[in-house]
């Protein structure tokens, strides 16, 4: 399944295309306007980069805090640091590797957020900000050869971004 998105400026324009499409003989289900009034990137189902952040936090809490409660079990062991003089050796251990647990959990936050918000999201994120800034999004989908004719059509309205996709996941 081949994708094909352009970004227009207003309401006007991208009513306009939608014309062209439509008098050019492109499925009508092929094609869809979002922006005010219109679909919105959740209803269309561009991935939510928040949704992503939250999956890849979780992946990284998996790893990270088993990882961060060895190691910090395993560096006290080695320094023999006293977190708190009055407990026995092997309770400074287990306070070390709670704490230890606690700093991947907390980098498995931060760096999960940052990650997974930023690059996880792919191109999902700059169309979900062009759409809040007032811009229409015209998306057809459909076969190559469609892909292609509606490309020819929509670069006459001159668009601020034209982009291809191909969805490999149905394959």
């Amino acid at each position: 399944m081949n994708y094909l998105i352009a970004v227009l400026p207003d309401r006007t324009q991208a009513e306009a295309a939608y014309s062209d499409l439509e008098k050019a003989g492109l499925p009508t289900a092929q094609v869809n306007i979002l922006g005010k009034g219109y679909k919105s990137a959740d209803e269309f189902g561009f991935i939510d980069p928040n949704k992503q952040a939250r999956k890849q936090t979780n992946r990284l809490l998996y790893w990270l805090i088993p990882f961060g409660f060895v190691a910090g079990y395993a560096f006290n062991y080695l320094t023999g640091i006293e977190i708190f003089p009055e407990t026995t050796r092997f309770g400074n251990e287990i306070i070390a590797g709670i704490l230890g647990a606690i700093s991947g959990a907390l980098g498995a936050g931060l760096v999960g957020r940052l990650v997974g918000s930023t690059v996880g999201s792919g191109d999902a994120l700059p169309y979900r900000n062009r759409l809040n800034a007032g811009k229409y999004l015209i998306v057809v989908n459909g076969d190559e050869n469609l892909t292609r004719e509606a490309t020819r059509i929509l670069r006459q309205f001159e668009p601020e971004n034209i982009q291809g996709y191909t969805d490999y996941t149905n394959s």
